[in-house]
């Protein structure tokens, strides 16, 4: 599995490394940045795909911040380079392997579910910065578990080879010595258009069961990340 981004693969199966969805998951970032009244000056992001989100970060708090990419496909930095400033740049490397400056915010957004030793990585990213923001598919829910098929097609299309639910996710920050400050969830099947049509169909009954409880709501339904800010 790891392979499949250095070799091509992951290329392959997804050429835009999700680009389009970066405007979005930039937005969620802001908010919770901002409803916590963060104000950091170096912000990192550790498998940063093709770069657009910290392109947007950078767009929307301006050139007195800085912003630093790490990524290992040379398909995806080759996208990075193109969105390259004078406080954006990015680095074709393992952010953990390196002897980096200490941010204040480091960026893991849909990043540890595709990582074997996942634990291993959360430990190691956690010295990296004060401050990190995690984007948790939560893949396991009982439709995905009844039908199988939605998580053997993220497991093939795009590496997902971990599943969480809201539970799991925390408790796993927990067990490597996050403490966790605050969270909420992310609607990307709700939110962002031409996600297939099963997704389309399952807009309404998800927004409606979601406004009734949340939680009940993604646990049997699915559909929903999860955005944490930890440190």
């Amino acid at each position: 599995m790891v392979q499949m981004y250095d070799d091509g693969t992951y290329h392959e199966n997804n050429p835009t490394w999700h680009e389009e969805d970066s405007p979005w998951k930039a937005k969620q970032i802001i908010k919770i940045i901002e409803k916590n009244r963060l104000n950091p000056q170096k912000i990192c992001e550790v498998g940063c795909g093709a770069g657009e989100i910290l392109n947007q970060l950078s767009l929307y708090f301006g050139t007195d911040k800085e912003f630093f990419g790490y990524e290992v496909s040379p398909q995806a930095y080759q996208l990075c380079l193109t969105k390259a400033k004078p406080n954006l740049t990015f680095q074709l490397s393992n952010l953990l392997s390196e002897d980096t400056e200490f941010f204040d915010i480091v960026l893991a957004i849909d990043v540890f579910e595709h990582i074997e030793d996942y634990f291993t990585f959360l430990r190691k990213l956690k010295n990296k910065a004060q401050y990190k923001i995690f984007h948790i598919p939560l893949d396991l829910s009982v439709q995905s578990v009844l039908r199988c098929s939605p998580i053997l097609k993220l497991r093939r299309s795009v590496g997902h080879i971990h599943y969480f639910t809201k539970e799991t996710a925390l408790e796993t920050l927990n067990d490597t010595g996050y403490k966790v400050i605050d969270y909420f969830y992310t609607g990307n099947t709700i939110d962002l258009p031409n996600r297939g049509w099963k997704a389309s169909l399952m807009k309404i009954p998800r927004k409606l069961a979601f406004s009734i409880n949340n939680d009940l709501a993604v646990r049997v339904l699915g559909g929903y990340s999860l955005l944490v800010l930890a440190e």
